[in-house]
């Protein structure tokens, strides 16, 4: 299993509990859709994948790596797009994504030439020198996922991407995050809409703190 596995994961702030027992598999090159409303519980197990929490029971693997035993090697194949945008706004989009791979340890010619490319598939490389203050919200998310895509990751988390956006704009990022998937990134992205979803994805339904159902999304 090298795509994502999630076992026996509960989680809770004090008495309230946020996550119950959840168990889901991502297979590699897969597009899972992790839908659930609000307060479901979908933001602490974004939380939990990227270590910002730690899990006192379960097990997480992230492209075959154990996050708890392996946490570095783990989070190494590992992008991740947050709900909240994270862009620094008095950068450019260039600067931007140069700060984020030195923070990788790429730098000179080969982050030049891995920003390029990123920026290139998601429209954006004309936009780069633009300070990310001046784009609509549609071109700082792909802002975002382009500096999610430089450290090349198996694994792309998605947190309500779309939250906020036009129905084009979602449109768009939709399409191209399934792309992704189709050209071997294991993608779970993170929703309320059930619109994002199509019906071949993978389908994790996550309700009042549990996996309610999980499998392929025209089965429901």
């Amino acid at each position: 299993m090298n795509g994502l596995e999630v076992s026996g994961i509960s989680y809770a702030y004090g008495s309230r509990v946020a996550l119950e027992d959840v168990s889901f598999k991502v297979p590699t090159a897969t597009f899972c859709a992790l839908l659930g409303p609000n307060g479901a519980g979908k933001s602490t197990l974004f939380n939990l994948l990227t270590r910002l929490f730690s899990a006192p029971s379960g097990r997480i693997k992230i492209a075959g790596h154990d996050l708890e035993e392996n946490p570095r090697n783990a989070l190494s194949h590992l992008g991740i797009v947050f709900q909240k945008p994270t862009l620094d706004l008095d950068l450019t989009v260039r600067q931007n994504l140069k700060y984020f791979a030195a923070l990788h340890g790429l730098s000179g010619a080969d982050a030049d030439k891995r920003i390029d490319l990123c920026l290139d598939r998601l429209e954006m490389l004309e936009r780069s020198g633009e300070k990310a203050r001046s784009l609509n919200g549609g071109h700082r998310r792909r802002a975002e996922i382009a500096r999610a895509l430089l450290p090349e990751p198996d694994v792309l988390l998605l947190d309500e991407p779309t939250v906020g956006l036009d129905t084009a704009a979602r449109r768009g990022i939709t399409d191209y995050v399934h792309d992704l998937a189709k050209q071997g990134t294991t993608v779970l992205w993170a929703t309320h809409l059930t619109d994002e979803i199509r019906p071949d994805d993978h389908l994790v339904l996550l309700h009042q703190a549990r996996v309610r159902a999980a499998g392929t999304a025209s089965s429901f």
